[in-house]
């Protein structure tokens, strides 16, 4: 009997997988921190024979090469992949033996990118499983406009074609195991379920659905922001990821920290945005440790500046280092866990800010000193937002700071997580902030007047509460709000 592990990478979005049987197994796409996939092997008792890669990945750094390093296993990378280490290259249709009734068999699925290939594990010659890297994936396809802008139209067909080859060749039953689609910025979308197969595809994939031009016109309508960090996440895969270092970085005191701050380098608080608003050091930035935290990291900071981190704990620290690596980012210069507190030097005073929600700001709405600040992607708000409110994406808004107006700003996403990051990086720049930590969905339901893409009121909306109303029981401007009730105190 074969087995299928999978081993979930959920801050970023993507799955690898540990197969096999009793004599040997495959690893697929394998993450930066490779003790996982060792750790999975060993409860398995299993030998991993080969560690196979279906891209060069644009997402995030692989373990591949270091986890072949360590096992012995013969590392299969696709043929055209252009890459600067020892690999066995892996052409259409080869196969390897991966048990005594195991084969794992490529299949060439360009699209993700030119030299995408699959691999399908057969038993006894019957397909059970396959790895559909940035191909086929949960009712979607990877984005095709992520190696370069040119090729994309191209690639996109490809998708189309490459998806009808696999579900054309393969039964019915046979799982699909996407790498991409469960929040990866490599997918064309979502994954709306946790497992799939050929058939369950072939009925509703958009790409085995459609025929070709409408799949690709709308595929290429609604590609959404590449997170900048991707532009180096190829050339690393490309030259061969050095080893993982995941020892505590060195201790930060508060003098350290203040020193830092002050050199321009980047203090990263990782606690709860709940906690980071109640009391912080001035300057630092909110990430969550719980949330995307690579992704958004990644994506803000300036590819190599210098990081010192400030966790709650030995463990949230730990956790973060372990998410980082898998961007690259993977050494921070300094670390310090407790609170703000342990961090502040003596005589300093934390910084806060309040939190409201669309309650709250709704009483606020049109009153002078106001600003609105949307920081959803463009994909999120050309379904409605807030009228009038200022649109800047979280991961443009430290290179446009300069476009923020004085007054207090009430910065809002789609849940709170984006709305917490930017409002520590307006703090951080001295603005007086709001945190809107509340579902989108609720704006309409506060009273708030909501726009369309266009920019005209929603006629659903145009009933909203006058701002005039709003003003006369909002608190006055200027003064903070509860982050438990929204209500101003002195």
């Amino acid at each position: 009997m074969y087995f299928v592990d999978t081993i979930e990478v959920p801050g970023l979005g993507n799955r690898s997988y540990l197969a096999g049987g009793p004599q040997g197994a495959v690893v697929v796409d394998p993450p930066r921190d490779i003790d996982r996939m060792i750790t999975a092997a060993a409860r398995r008792g299993a030998r991993i024979a080969y560690v196979v890669e279906t891209h060069v990945h644009n997402d995030y750094v692989t373990g591949g090469l270091e986890l072949a390093r360590l096992t012995g296993a013969a590392y299969l990378v696709p043929a055209g992949a252009r890459v600067a280490y020892e690999r066995v290259p892996v052409h259409d249709g080869d196969t390897v033996k991966i048990d005594a009734e195991l084969t794992l068999r490529a299949v060439a699925t360009p699209g993700h990118t030119p030299h995408h290939t699959a691999y399908v594990l057969e038993e006894d010659g019957r397909a059970v499983a396959a790895f559909t890297g940035g191909s086929l994936l949960i009712g979607t396809v990877g984005r095709p406009d992520l190696v370069e802008p040119r090729l994309t139209g191209e690639l996109a067909r490809a998708q189309h074609a490459s998806a009808h080859r696999l579900a054309d060749t393969l039964p019915e039953e046979t799982a699909v195991l996407p790498t991409h689609g469960f929040g990866s910025f490599c997918s064309a979308g979502r994954a709306t379920v946790g497992a799939t197969t050929v058939g369950h595809e072939r009925a509703t994939n958009e790409a085995l659905v459609k025929d070709v031009e409408t799949f690709v016109a709308d595929l290429l309508a609604d590609l959404d922001d590449v997170p900048a960090y991707y532009a180096q996440m190829g050339p690393v895969n490309a030259r061969g990821p050095a080893p993982v270092d995941l020892t505590p970085p060195a201790p930060a005191d508060a003098e350290e920290i203040a020193a830092r701050l002050a050199a321009g380098e980047w203090v990263v608080d990782l606690r709860n945005r709940v906690a980071f608003a109640q009391g912080h050091v001035a300057g630092a930035v909110n990430f969550e440790a719980e949330g995307q935290l690579a992704t958004y990291l990644a994506w803000l900071l300036p590819w190599g500046r210098p990081v010192t981190l400030l966790a709650a704990s030995p463990e949230q620290l730990a956790s973060a280092q372990r998410e980082l690596v898998r961007v690259g980012i993977d050494r921070p210069v300094a670390a310090a866990t407790g609170s703000p507190g342990d961090w502040l030097r003596e005589g300093e005073s934390p910084r806060s800010f309040p939190r409201g929600t669309f309650a709250d700001l709704a009483r606020v709405h049109g009153v002078e000193g106001t600003v609105v600040l949307d920081v959803r992607r463009d994909s999120e708000r050309a379904g409605g937002h807030v009228a009038g409110a200022l649109h800047i994406p979280v991961h443009q808004l430290r290179e446009r700071l300069p476009e923020i107006p004085g007054g207090t700003i009430w910065v809002h996403c789609a849940g709170g997580m984006r709305a917490a990051i930017a409002a520590s990086v307006l703090d951080a720049a001295g603005h007086r902030v709001v945190a809107v930590d509340d579902a989108f969905a609720n704006a309409a339901g506060a009273g708030l007047p909501m726009a369309g893409a266009s920019g005209a009121l929603m006629p659903a909306e145009r009933t909203a509460t006058p701002h005039a109303e709003r003003a006369a029981t909002a608190p006055r401007p200027g003064l903070p709000v509860s982050a438990s009730t929204g209500v101003p105190s002195e």
